[in-house]
């Protein structure tokens, strides 16, 4: 499995999910019709700053090996994460198939992730590398 791949893609993701709940929180608020008090809004500003700090760990290991024994902390973090938001969500969109589109997408996306981090935790690394044969 290409993890520098997956380790490239979750941390954009969630570095534009930590950038726009820091900066844009009471738009995205309102979008998900919350109330717009000042609890709520410095709550998704702290979920924004988790975001980017995952983002950050994920960006700055995507070049290591990652799997089996090898940077197994940020393997379970990631699957922890993953894995259970993505459980939380599709729970939450299977008791109430009205909610929008969006929530359904980042199901999805969550579920995705963490079914590779999941992967990733319980197999070893392979080198991107080509193998070369000698006769």
């Amino acid at each position: 499995m290409n993890t520098k791949l997956i380790m490239t893609l979750s941390a954009i993701i969630m570095g534009a999910a930590g950038i726009i709940l820091s900066f844009a929180s009471d738009y995205i608020i309102s979008f998900l019709k919350l109330g717009t008090d000042l609890i709520t809004l410095l709550f998704f500003q702290i979920l924004g700053a988790l975001y980017f700090g995952f983002a950050m760990l994920n960006w700055m290991n995507k070049g290591r090996p990652i799997g089996g024994i090898y940077n197994r902390p940020v393997a379970v973090a990631n699957l922890c994460h993953f894995g259970i938001a993505g459980l939380a969500l599709i729970k939450g969109v299977i008791s109430n198939p009205d909610l929008p589109i969006t929530i359904w997408c980042v199901a999805i996306v969550y579920i995705v992730f963490g079914t590779a981090f999941g992967i990733i935790l319980f197999q070893h690394p392979t080198s991107d590398k080509p193998k070369i044969k000698s006769d």
